[in-house]
């Protein structure tokens, strides 16, 4: 091999082993500038993460409730379970009445029913409201008549009313211990039969 060869071989393998060169400095460069995006989001995530924190701190300390004293239907665990809806009859609905201890305690409001069985003081055998439990007792919601309007008909009432009686199932959905389960199939009512008489004293019906 004459000598000029020799000195090509020679540049070749020193241009090799400065491109292999190069190629780990770039590496080098770019885990180095990687790593400081990786620590900027780790910071981002643990600063969120502390501020979580001390939200739920300060809230229990002045609330003794981890969520700012809110209760409502995202409090409640069982809206997040899911679950198929539930249609009952009027006879159905009947048996969750309360007077099974064995059964949930049911009440229903313009076809919607809930699970009230978390206020069973209220609406259980011998509670304050258990004239509620098993029907779809509106009419008596709005008007007060809790002897004589224990009905699902809502014929003769004003716009208020009606308006009070959504409300009153706003409640019931928005609750943190009731919840909706189904809804109960009524039979026609006869448009020929008397509208349920108003209260004499409404006032005296309630518990």
């Amino acid at each position: 091999m004459s000598t000029v060869q020799k000195r090509k071989k020679a540049t070749n393998n020193s241009n090799e082993i400065v491109s292999d060169d190069d190629k780990n400095r770039k590496n080098i460069l770019k885990k180095e500038s990687s790593q400081p995006n990786d620590s900027i989001g780790l910071i981002i995530l643990k600063g969120i993460l502390t501020l979580i924190i001390i939200n739920f701190a300060a809230s229990y300390f002045l609330t003794e409730t981890w969520i700012w004293g809110y209760e409502g239907k995202y409090t409640n665990w069982r809206n997040w379970i899911p679950r198929k809806e539930i249609i009952f009859t009027e006879e159905e609905l009947a048996k969750y009445d309360g007077s099974d201890p064995n059964l949930p305690i049911y009440i229903a409001m313009n076809g919607e029913v809930f699970d009230v069985t978390g206020g069973e003081m209220y609406y259980g055998k011998g509670g304050g409201y258990n004239f509620f439990a098993g029907k779809d007792a509106s009419r008596a919601y709005v008007t007060g008549c809790f002897q004589t309007h224990l009905t699902h008909d809502l014929r003769g009432l004003t716009p208020q009313q009606i308006e009070d009686l959504n409300n009153w199932a706003s409640f019931y959905r928005d609750h943190h211990t009731y919840y909706k389960v189904g809804r109960v199939v009524h039979p026609p009512i006869d448009p020929n039969s008397p509208i349920p008489p108003p209260c004499k004293d409404a006032s005296s019906q309630k518990s």
